[in-house]
């Protein structure tokens, strides 16, 4: 069988300060921002709304100013 490559994204939502750059520039759609949710600084973050569409280009971790993402390589069997 061959092994397929995913994607986990770790978003830290305390130090996102919603300035969008990670959903604007993401190539998959994988990130909105928060509409009714806010951090303890008051600001609407970032979520991965979309994970499964991830293909671990790493623009969002690149485009960030704060460090906010993480993205984890995963291995799974997928089907030939």
């Amino acid at each position: 069988m061959a092994k397929s490559k995913n994607y986990r994204l770790k978003l830290s939502r305390e130090l996102c300060k919603g300035c969008r750059l990670c959903i604007d520039f993401c190539p998959k759609h994988v990130l909105t921002l928060a509409e009714d949710k806010i951090n303890a600084k008051g600001y609407p973050y970032a979520e991965a709304t979309a994970p499964g569409n991830c293909v671990g280009c790493l623009t969002c971790v690149t485009v960030c100013p704060d460090c906010v993402i993480e993205i984890f390589e995963t291995d799974t069997e997928g089907k030939p």
